[in-house]
């Protein structure tokens, strides 16, 4: 296997060239990924990264199911979230489920090559963008989201089901039957006072749950 510096996965094109030249030019190895799928194949196949720069929001299986794959793998990759949203229940749930670090897509060249090297030498980093309202949820109470209460799979249901995906999909895409995406479900429903997939996707939105490119 090759191996390279870093993995940029997102499905924007223009995204990862952009990306791919600043770290280049900061003397980096980097190799691309549309997709979730495709970032699992070559990891599983092609390349060895030592760092994993992971979009959340892709067609497909999409970067929290990649991210559960790979962090499931031995020895699991080092992976840095790299997407638009700072605030909500996903940048604690991901680090919670294992992913070594979390930036935003407005951070500087500086911090992102920065955020690397910590996360390739074994340390964890999110920038300060994220962990400001990551520790004010804190302060507020585990109950400061909704969404806070929901388990990793509900959660990464919920985000599949605010694209507008149907059950088999969902099923399809989370590796499990249709009987177990109908609890996660009425799980999720239960859990977040709603009825309708409507209202979960309103709530989803207001959360910055769905809007997470």
């Amino acid at each position: 296997m090759q191996a390279v510096d870093v993995l940029i996965v997102d499905d924007h094109e223009i995204v990862r060239t952009g990306i791919r030249r600043l770290l280049e030019d900061a003397g980096f190895s980097v190799a691309e990924a549309a997709s979730g799928e495709t970032a699992l194949a070559l990891t599983q196949r092609d390349i060895k990264p030592r760092v994993v720069m992971m979009d959340i929001q892709m067609p497909g299986i999409g970067g929290l199911q990649a991210t559960r794959r790979m962090l499931a793998r031995d020895p699991p990759s080092r992976i840095i979230i790299l997407t638009a949203t700072a605030g909500g229940p996903l940048p604690r749930a991901l680090l919670r489920a294992g992913a070594h670090g979390y930036l935003t897509k407005g951070c500087s060249v500086d911090e992102m090559t920065r955020a690397i090297r910590r996360v390739a030498a074994g340390e964890r980093y999110i920038s300060s963008e994220v962990a400001q309202p990551l520790a004010l949820s804190l302060l507020e109470g585990e109950g400061a989201s909704p969404f806070d209460g929901l388990s990793a799979r509900e959660l990464e249901f919920t985000v599949l089901l605010s694209q507008g995906l149907c059950n088999a999909v969902i099923a399809e895409t989370m590796s499990v039957s249709p009987k177990t995406v109908s609890t996660y479900r009425a799980r999720a429903f239960g859990k977040l006072g709603v009825s309708s997939e409507a209202e979960l996707i309103k709530l989803a939105l207001a959360h910055g749950v769905a809007d997470c490119a």
